[in-house]
């Protein structure tokens, strides 16, 4: 990844974790190593003396699908259930032919975002989820060799991700006419610790658990117009009117499962009606917004 902070999307990028070559990504950001520039305004000098601050590793930011190696989908499912675990891998940047041109290497990472596209029913682009991480610190190597296209094709054939591709299914609300999940990002909050002159070491804070917004036609609403009235209304909100519910992703066939997302103790605090756009013609639809105390992430290899 040598310098520049920017989005190399004109080349391949292979992923390796805990020494396993896990296969490519859409895309990377970050990884670089930067640092802040001080001003000491009390120098002597007429000129302002500036100096840099302790090096900063940034964290990287990768696009991905769902056709990795499990070892990158379980780091995500354990991070969710508050099993921060540390690991170790480089993104290795090659040209077209697959020449491997430089790797970027991390150490004692932990997941600090990962973000669920939005499940659209009139979406045609394939999905990708957003796995951010912040390494300790991080080390640019020479590239060298080439990396291996069976990740790509062969015994491992790409699964095709789209965002039209969901189900939903919340207990007790008629799911079938939801149109659209939002997009909803799960945070780790991290904490730096100084130990020394070239590096930080990090460690796990908060997880945060994102609100849910859904989209749905009106006319098969009335179940969530029903639990905003109990629940909302008539403040009958303890955790027994709290809801359970799954997103799962679907192959092209809408039959094979690819993943999923489990929601726990869902809560509805708002339903409205969508705005409609100039000249629709579609029925009109009704967005409700839910809090989520847990979610789980689920991946079938």
């Amino acid at each position: 990844m040598p310098g520049g902070n920017k989005n190399y999307t004109s080349e391949r990028f292979s992923f390796d974790l805990d020494g396993i070559r896990c296969g490519f990504i859409e895309s990377v950001e970050g990884g670089n190593v930067s640092a802040k520039v001080i001003s000491e305004s009390f120098s002597p000098d007429y000129f302002v003396k500036k100096h840099i601050g302790q090096p900063k590793h940034e964290d990287f930011s990768l696009r991905i699908g769902l056709s990795m190696e499990k070892k990158v989908y379980e780091w995500i499912a354990a991070s969710w259930k508050g099993n921060q675990q540390r690991k170790d891998g480089s993104v290795i940047i090659a040209d077209p032919k697959g020449h491997v041109k430089a790797e970027r290497e991390f150490f004692h990472a932990l997941i600090t975002e990962t973000t669920i596209p939005a499940m659209d029913g009139s979406s045609k682009d394939a999905a990708f989820m957003t796995l951010k991480f912040s390494p300790e610190f991080t080390r640019l190597k020479k590239g060298s060799g080439k990396v291996d296209d069976n990740l790509e094709k062969g015994k491992r054939a790409q699964k095709k991700w789209l965002p039209a591709n969901f189900r939903l299914e919340i207990d007790g609300l008629d799911c079938a006419r939801v149109s659209k999940v939002d997009s909803f990002t799960v945070k780790q909050a991290t904490v730096s610790e100084d130990i020394g002159v070239a590096r930080d070491q990090i460690r796990a804070g908060k997880l945060e658990f994102p609100n849910l917004r859904i989209t749905l036609q009106e006319f098969a609403a009335q179940s969530w117009f029903d639990w905003h009235e109990d629940f909302v209304i008539k403040g009958n909100c303890g955790d027994d009117k709290e809801k359970n519910g799954v997103l799962t992703f679907l192959a092209p066939n809408l039959k094979e499962e690819l993943a999923r997302v489990d929601f726990y103790h869902l809560g509805i605090f708002r339903i409205s009606a969508e705005k409609p756009e100039p000249q629709a013609s579609r029925n009109p639809q009704v967005v409700a917004e839910l809090y989520c105390e847990r979610m789980e992430f689920v991946f079938y290899p």
